[in-house]
């Protein structure tokens, strides 16, 4: 079952993909986009172009595990992607996943506007991979 992830942000959105197996979660892009509308309907565009059969939304929760402003956003854009697509969603936990992101790009060499344009999908793809990993138990 394809995969679709989603890192959302104020400015940048990361995309990750599943392979059809659900094993291995795969950086795709990263959008930018300032308006949830706009944003809501390129992430579908994309979820039809890969073929997604499910997404997995990252759920910004605090670290005492509560959920603040970003966490109510990224339900309601979930809901909408739902509604637009069809598909069903999830809300993987993604406490930690950018530092994780930036750990992996730095083992990489990977600096400056290069790591700028790369840690969101990156942090998608670790948002998948913990979904698909959770779902293999």
């Amino acid at each position: 079952m394809i995969a679709l992830s989603v890192d959302l942000g104020h400015a940048r959105t990361g995309l990750a993909v599943s392979d059809k197996s659900g094993f291995l979660a795969s950086s795709l892009c990263v959008i930018t986009e300032y308006n949830d509308e706009r944003l809501i309907e390129k992430i579908a565009e994309k979820a039809k172009e890969v073929k997604a059969e499910i997404l997995v939304v990252g759920l910004p929760k605090n670290m005492d595990g509560t959920e603040g402003e970003s966490a109510i956003r990224a339900r309601e854009i979930a809901q909408k992607l739902s509604e637009r697509t069809g598909l069903p969603h999830y809300m993987q936990d993604e406490r930690g996943t950018t530092i994780t992101a930036h750990n992996f790009l730095s083992a990489g060499n990977v600096y400056g506007k290069k790591r700028k344009q790369k840690v969101d999908a990156v942090a998608a793809s670790i948002i998948l991979q913990d979904y698909l990993d959770s779902q293999k138990g």
